[in-house]
C-alpha cells in the first residue's frame, strides 16, 4: 500500500534535485560563459557533489539541451490545446508566445541564457537541431487540427517552419538589443508580418 506514494515522493525528490542543479548551472553559465564554468562549480553552487551532478546530467551542455527540450514540449502542448476555430496564424502565435513569455517572465536570467546559446557554437548547433525536431512535432499537430492526411505535406511543414523562424528572429533581436526590445511586441510584429502567408497557405492543397 505504500509503494505508490514512496515512488511518487522519490520522483518529486529527483525533480527537485534536477531543478536545483539546472538552475545553478544556468545561472553560472549565463554569468560567466559556457567555457569558463566547470561542473565542480555548478555542483558547489547547488550545494551538491560532482557525482550527484553526473547522476542527472551527462555534461554542462546537457543542462542547456534539457532547457531547450522543455521549451519544445511546452510549444507542442500549447498548439494541441488551442481552440479548433482559431486560424493557423493565431494558434501558432500563441504557441510561440508560450516559450517567449517563459523567457520574458525571467527576463534577466533568460536573456543571458538566450545570449549564451546564440553565442556558443556548440549550443547553437544543438538549438538548431532541436528546432528541426520542433518543426516536425508542430507539423504533426497542425495536420491533426486541420484534418490533413499527412504532416509531411507542404502546408504543415511550411507553417511550422515559418512560426519557428519568427521565434528565432524574436530571440535574436531581443538578444542583440540586450533586453531593450520588448519580446511581446517583437512577437506581435513578427506574426503580423507572416500571418497573411500562414492563413493563405492553409487554403492551398497540402
Amino acid at each position: 500500500m505504500t509503494t505508490r506514494p514512496e515512488a511518487s515522493l522519490a520522483q518529486r525528490k529527483r525533480q527537485l534535485v534536477s531543478d536545483e542543479l539546472s538552475q545553478a548551472a544556468l545561472n553560472l553559465l549565463a554569468q560567466k560563459g559556457f567555457d569558463a564554468v566547470t561542473v565542480d562549480e555548478i555542483a558547489a553552487a547547488a550545494g551538491m557533489s560532482k557525482r550527484t551532478f553526473f547522476r542527472y546530467f551527462a555534461s554542462k551542455e546537457d543542462v542547456v539541451v534539457q532547457f531547450l527540450g522543455e521549451m519544445g514540449v511546452g510549444m507542442r502542448a500549447e498548439l494541441a490545446g488551442r481552440p479548433a476555430e482559431e486560424s493557423p496564424s493565431v494558434a501558432l502565435r500563441h504557441t510561440i508566445w508560450v516559450s517567449i513569455d517563459a523567457c520574458a517572465g525571467h527576463a534577466e536570467q533568460a536573456l543571458r541564457v538566450v545570449q549564451l546559446i546564440l553565442g556558443t557554437p556548440a549550443l547553437l548547433a544543438r538549438f538548431l537541431e532541436r528546432q528541426a525536431q520542433w518543426r516536425d512535432e508542430l507539423a504533426v499537430e497542425l495536420a491533426d487540427r486541420l484534418g490533413l492526411g499527412s504532416a509531411t505535406g507542404l502546408y504543415p511543414r511550411l507553417a511550422a517552419g515559418m512560426a519557428l523562424t519568427a521565434f528565432d528572429v524574436v530571440l535574436q533581436l531581443w538578444s542583440a538589443s540586450d533586453g531593450a526590445e520588448d519580446p511581446a511586441e517583437l512577437t506581435d510584429r513578427a506574426f503580423a508580418t507572416i500571418a497573411p502567408a500562414l492563413d493563405a497557405l492553409n487554403a492551398l492543397p497540402s
